[in-house]
């Protein structure tokens, strides 16, 4: 079990000089799912048999010298929204329940010439569409530093499976948050990349025109490591973009002493946490010391959900009129609102986008990234909602409102410890660059990273927090 928690990083090192064997990391991960899978449910499919076979090929090619990269060996999770051809992918719904693709997603193809070890499928928030994975077919989600808390969503099974050992690394996807959202509450590192940077061919949508794929990881560089391997134009997906791939791994160390960093205070630090807002401005202070200039700056935030609501609506219309009942009652009660937008509605929401987009690369002629807190407020707990189901979208509108605008931006976002609570609960900070720029939001979350131990934090096996 010595191997649960270190880095892909360090765990690479390893692999390539055969100290340690893919199969052996591989079954310490299944046993680990065995052992804490029952108290979080973050997996909804286990794929043991597979990804014992892929971890044997990889030892093999290890040994022979044919190491792929860092990624090699190396057991990745996969949010069950994802993908994979003949194994089920549910996107946590009995509508999908038995649903068996034919073809792996792009992202699933990269990882695998990667040489990576698929090692099961996360549970989720049904569809993807919330953000606390309270609300799935195959049950809800907990937390793994407190199992009496959410998760967060909609890749909470994602983030869980990192922080309890349970995989290296998870690929989930973001619409509003639903990477650096639960990243934040169970406090490991959540990417989103600019949109269009990772293919969505084969992943099931909720908002195609805001949905993107990213990694959840123990480390910054573990990011950047699998960002580099999933990243690129997909030239059979529609989303993707022709834009030239930087090398996130080696950027890391190029310093960010001449960065300049914008705080924008208005909006993103408003009803913080009372531990959230002391975490956060000891942070800004630890960033202020490594850049070249930080400054408070005020920008529009765009807050409409309308164009989301008619996306999720065309993509379920039909099965909601046909098999309601094959949903979760909470989620029929989200989708339905987007019947009632209508095409001149949604191009005029669209074009609104689109301005939004445009005003914010101005933004960035003064500075170079953007510091906000993650989420206002850390983990709340499943009892206040089991007692008051009606305050559950409330809650998550609320944690997903400083994550939601980079998605409307398109942005490159990133989510990253910066502190926990006095009860042991995470607390995150984001960091936010241009367009195409995950050089400089990497090389920056990497910088404070190393200068902080939180991300350094034992995780206690839920010894302190039975269920």
């Amino acid at each position: 079990m010595k191997n649960l928690l270190l880095t892909i990083s360090q765990l690479a090192d390893l692999l390539r000089r055969t100290q340690i064997s893919p199969v052996e990391v591989t079954r310490d991960c299944l046993a680990q799912i065995e052992k804490v899978n029952p108290q979080l449910n973050a997996f909804i499919t286990v794929m043991a048999e597979a990804a014992i076979s892929e971890a044997r090929t990889a030892e093999t090619e290890l040994v022979r010298g044919q190491w792929r990269g860092p990624l090699h060996g190396i057991p990745i999770a996969l949010k069950d929204l994802i993908d994979t051809a003949g194994v089920r992918t549910t996107a946590a719904s009995a509508l999908y329940k038995d649903r068996i693709p034919a073809k792996d997603a792009e992202v699933v193809r990269r990882l695998r010439a990667s040489g990576a070890v698929i090692i099961g499928k996360n549970n989720l928030h049904e569809f993807a569409y919330g953000g606390s994975s309270l609300i799935s077919y195959f049950g809800e989600i907990r937390n793994p530093w407190d199992a009496s808390c959410i998760a967060g969503g909609s890749s909470g099974g994602s983030a869980a499976s990192v922080v309890a050992g349970m995989a290296c690394a998870a690929i989930g996807t973001d619409t509003g948050g639903s990477v650096r959202e639960p990243a934040a509450l169970c406090g490991c590192v959540g990417l989103k990349a600019t949109y269009g940077r990772v293919s969505q061919r084969g992943v099931i949508p909720l908002a195609p025109s805001l949905d993107h794929v990213g990694p959840l990881t123990r480390s910054v560089r573990d990011a950047a490591i699998v960002l580099q391997a999933i990243a690129g134009y997909d030239v059979s997906d529609i989303t993707s973009s022709n834009v030239a791939v930087m090398d996130y791994v080696s950027g890391l160390g190029e310093g960010v002493k001449r960065l300049r960093v914008g705080v924008p205070r208005a909006y993103f630090f408003d009803d913080l946490d009372s531990q959230t807002a002391e975490a956060m401005e000891h942070a800004l202070s630890d960033i202020g010391s490594l850049v070249g200039d930080m400054s408070d700056i005020t920008l529009e935030v765009p807050t409409d959900r309308e164009l989301q609501l008619a996306e999720v609506w065309a993509y379920h219309a039909e099965s909601i009129s046909k098999t309601p009942e094959l949903y979760q009652p909470d989620t029929v009660w989200r989708i339905r609102p987007g019947e009632q937008y209508t095409a001149s509605d949604y191009i005029k929401r669209s074009r609104e986008m689109d301005e939004a987009r445009s005003k914010i690369k101005a933004v960035f002629a003064d500075i170079d990234v953007l510091v906000t807190p993650t989420t206002p407020i850390p983990a709340p707990l499943i009892a206040v909602f089991k007692a008051d189901p009606s305050a559950l979208r409330a809650a998550e509108l609320k944690l997903l409102r400083n994550t939601r605008p980079f998605n409307i931006w398109r942005l490159p976002a990133i989510s990253l410890p910066c502190g926990f609570t006095q009860s042991g609960l995470p607390i995150a900070l984001q960091i936010a660059g241009p367009h195409w720029r995950e050089d400089l939001v990497l090389r920056l979350a990497h910088a404070y990273e190393q200068t902080t131990a939180w991300h350094e934090r034992p995780w206690t096996n839920l010894v302190s927090h039975p269920l």
